[in-house]
């Protein structure tokens, strides 16, 4: 039974890490901002050759390096965007007299740009999972696309913690597009379809009887699954999350 501990303390783990790590590498100056980019481009390019090979092994060390591999290829995608190199066509203040979906879609066009990129590294990630006996490091992919995409409509819609600081001074001006709100009409369900979903995976993994492989893949999942949901309710929550990345921040961002 304690197979799962070990999965869920490295998911933890990586999912904290990485994020610090992100945070940190924005912290430089701008003229740093170009070999970072160009280092996480070929981090990006071995990510996909390590998911490549993983996805066709059934094995707890292929499902560790899968799920890691999926983390760097997100987290270059993150990196892109807070750096300012992939985020949308639009790149000002919201005007303030936007309202209902004018402002949704002025919302949107600071951000397609990414979008555009998330769908072309989900397709890839598909294509290499075609017949795969190893698909850890896709549903990994899946479920933060699915959660970071709830939690920026959240976001949009209104929430009690905006997270302000996550965003270097160069995008500063999407809090524009944000709303203060001590909740949303959508948090509660997003929550709790989140929960209809993990659930299941965790009851499976306590009860069931499976090869190394399957429990810890499942475990991986269900526990970044469960992060998202954490995620989401530490927006409405009296307190900020970036106490966590504390380490992660630099002055003058």
């Amino acid at each position: 039974m304690s197979a799962w501990i070990v999965p869920l303390a490295f998911a933890i783990l990586v999912w904290w890490f990485s994020t610090g790590v992100i945070l940190w590498l924005d912290g430089f100056s701008k003229k740093f901002f170009r070999p970072i980019f160009f280092a996480s481009c070929v981090l990006l390019f071995f990510a996909f050759w390590g998911i490549s090979i993983s996805s066709t092994q059934d094995t707890v060390l292929g499902a560790y390096c899968a799920f890691t591999c999926a983390i760097l290829i997100w987290g270059w995608q993150e990196l892109a965007f807070l750096l300012g190199y992939i985020t949308g066509s639009r790149r000002v203040l919201c005007p303030a007299d936007a309202k209902g979906w004018q402002r949704a879609w002025y919302a949107f066009q600071t951000i397609n740009h990414h979008e555009l990129a998330l769908l072309v590294l989900g397709i890839v990630l598909a294509v290499l999972h075609v017949d795969a006996v190893n698909t850890t490091g896709l549903w990994a992919f899946v479920i933060l696309w699915v959660m970071r995409q709830s939690a920026k409509i959240n976001i949009f819609l209104g929430v009690l913690n905006l997270n302000e600081r996550f965003l270097p001074d160069h995008l500063k001006y999407l809090q524009t597009y944000f709303r203060r709100r001590p909740m949303n009409y959508l948090m509660p369900f997003s929550v709790v379809l989140a929960v209809i979903v993990v659930t299941p995976l965790w009851i499976d993994i306590f009860t069931a009887t499976e090869s190394a492989f399957a429990l810890t893949s499942k475990t991986l999942l269900a526990t970044l699954l469960s992060l998202g949901i954490l995620e989401h309710i530490l927006l409405v929550l009296p307190f900020s999350s970036e106490g966590l990345w504390k380490w992660g921040f630099r002055e003058g961002r």
